[in-house]
């Protein structure tokens, strides 16, 4: 039997608390990604490599395990869980109907439409 390797108690809060705010799956996020890149100017030979930061961190961290989590990871997880902890705290008065405010949330992976 293989034992997972134990954690960094404090690795874990920040692991569950990305996964409960980055709601938004990995494919949704990519092609969300790729659809903000997409201006005339955007594209460069390769699509994947011109996702727009932080977005491009944040889906990369998506693919990997917990386990495989390098000390850069964990900055880009904690950066997305308070950009958008800052960002929904900060709630314009038209609400969900308000695109930029949404827009900044989904390029962090945070859909406010998804129910949790």
């Amino acid at each position: 039997m293989v034992r997972e390797a134990r954690l960094d108690p404090e690795v874990e809060v920040i692991w569950d608390d990305f996964h409960a705010e980055v709601n938004v799956p990995s494919e949704k996020l990519r092609q969300w990604l790729l659809t903000r890149g997409s201006g005339e100017e955007a594209f460069g030979p390769n699509p994947d490599l011109d996702l727009p930061e932080p977005g491009r961190q944040i889906l990369a961290v998506l693919t990997k395990r917990k386990v495989d989590l390098t000390p850069e990871d964990i900055e880009v997880m904690q950066d997305a869980i308070d950009r958008i902890r800052e960002l929904s705290a900060a709630k314009p008065s038209r609400g969900n109907a308000d695109d930029e405010w949404r827009h900044s949330l989904l390029d962090l992976g945070h859909d406010v439409l998804i129910e949790r």
